[in-house]
């Protein structure tokens, strides 16, 4: 959550500490920034696995009041977030403080750019239950401060919309056996499909899941669906297929409004 700045480039948020966002909404007031165009990771969802970091990128527009520049970036700070439940105790329940760059467009006007920062870490608390696979809100904390350091007012505003957490899914590669196989017969393809448990930190079996098992033939640009299989109980998943002409082989899965997509590594099939 670290500030970066240089001559040329205004950087805010990611500057605040927790006890600012836990403070009581009784402190807030009105600041006279106006944020406009707020775009979090393109408005796709956010899929956090069980250790990397996720940083979705963020842009916005930012205008000062009176009194304030573009130019003096220590006196005001602009921070997206994202939070559950009432934005009144949303310190309690937030997800994102990352960075933002700003170029400066005008003595009160600047573009700012940058990402939030989702850290599935036992430490951090971002994501330490599976519930937290939900839709959550857009938020913005903005504060003004005066010359001296001191704060002059703060304020955390809600915003339009709503932006999914999902959990991440793995495929394993499509293992097609037996290598090579006469034209004709039957090839048998395994993988299997993990999905994050941000509750354990480890990747779990994901059973009863729909997967399109697809095909590309040597000298084509694209893959074809041949059909789809459910996943076991432990999120295994077995097919067999007739094997006609040499090729890459893998498995799709499209993802649900809890979990992210995944696509498995490819296997090449010699036919003879």
């Amino acid at each position: 959550m670290n500030r970066r700045r240089t001559a040329a480039v205004i950087a805010t948020a990611g500057a605040l500490a927790l006890s600012v966002l836990n403070a009581p909404a009784a402190q807030a007031k009105d600041t006279g920034i106006v944020v406009t165009d707020l775009v979090i990771n393109d408005y796709k969802p956010i899929v956090v696995g069980t250790s990397r970091v996720v940083e979705p990128p963020v842009s916005l527009y930012v205008t000062l009041p009176a009194g304030y520049s573009t130019a003096d970036s220590f006196r005001w700070d602009v921070s997206p977030f994202l939070y559950r439940g009432s934005l009144a105790n949303h310190g309690y329940n937030y997800v994102g403080l990352g960075s933002l760059t700003c170029y400066e467009l005008s003595s009160q006007k600047a573009r700012c750019e940058g990402h939030l920062r989702i850290d599935p870490d036992p430490t951090r608390y971002d994501v330490d239950s599976n519930s937290d696979a939900t839709k959550w809100k857009i938020g913005l904390h903005l504060r003004l401060l005066k010359a001296n350091g001191n704060l002059q007012a703060e304020e955390s505003e809600s915003r339009p919309g709503t932006l999914s957490l999902r959990r991440a899914a793995k495929l394993s590669v499509a293992d097609a056996t037996p290598e090579p196989v006469a034209k004709g017969k039957k090839l048998t393809l395994k993988s299997k499909l993990t999905r994050a448990n941000w509750t354990t930190k480890k990747n779990d079996g994901y059973g009863n899941s729909k997967i399109s098992l697809q095909f590309r033939a040597k000298d084509a640009t694209s893959f074809k669906t041949l059909k789809t299989v459910k996943t076991n109980s432990a999120g295994a998943l077995s097919t067999a297929v007739t094997a006609t002409t040499d090729g890459f082989f893998r498995w799709v899965y499209y993802g649900n409004t809890v979990t992210g997509t995944a696509t498995s590594g490819q296997d090449y099939i010699d036919v003879r």
